[in-house]
């Protein structure tokens, strides 16, 4: 006659193999998962070359940004379709500059930096900075309860108008992905000027006492 196991052992083997089991996976979690958070922001950030002839425009698009492509009069839209989540998007407009101005007035560029407190837009901050030589700004506003990166960029020719939205898979990442696309804007036409090299300035050092005459 068999000797069949008690009931207390077999609790106890079932609570150590799943102790084991529980604890296998924690260890792969801490190992491994760092490294496919990795392997997906390397995926998700990589740029793509991207061109639009009609818009006058060309730059580096990140994969996690890039898929299908929607044109429409004066401008286009990029989306990377999701079916389990906000599809992020990036929409580029292109309008004539009236002005021909090859920077954004003092007054427009205060206007967008004071927004955020004016308009009491949440999350708000504006950068004003060069991309490609061209005058160009970066606002963040928190909009239609997602963040939004706007881009804009001008020449004398043309104003460009970037939105993108990361939707909500990983906002953080996908915002990054957002700017490092926007930041690569290269806008048709003549380059401007590179800086003219700061004047050099001759400082006179006074080596000794300046010699009184004799009275």
């Amino acid at each position: 006659m068999k000797k069949e196991i008690p009931l207390q052992l077999k609790v106890a083997i079932g609570v150590l193999l799943a102790g084991a089991v529980i604890l296998g996976g924690e260890y792969l979690l801490v190992k491994l998962y760092p490294r496919y958070q990795q392997r997906i922001a390397e995926k998700t950030l990589k740029l793509l070359p991207y061109r639009n002839d009609s818009l006058g425009i060309e730059m580096q698009v990140a994969a996690g940004l890039y898929g299908k492509v929607e044109s429409f009069p004066g401008g286009v839209k990029i989306i990377r379709p999701r079916f389990w989540s906000f599809s992020p998007t990036l929409t580029i407009t292109s309008q004539p500059n009236p002005d021909q101005a090859p920077e954004f007035s003092p007054q427009v560029l205060a206007k967008w930096q004071t927004a955020g407190t004016y308009e009491v837009i949440a999350r708000y901050s504006f950068e004003h900075l060069k991309i490609n030589r061209r005058d160009a700004v970066l606002i963040w506003q928190y909009k239609d309860r997602a963040m939004t990166l706007t881009a804009r960029v001008i020449s004398p020719e043309r104003i460009i108008e970037a939105d993108c939205l990361p939707g909500r898979e990983d906002e953080d990442l996908y915002l990054q992905a957002c700017e490092d696309s926007m930041r690569t804007l290269k806008v048709a036409g003549p380059e401007p000027p590179a800086p003219s090299p700061p004047a050099e300035v001759l400082e006179l050092t006074r080596r000794g006492p300046i010699n009184k005459s004799r009275q």
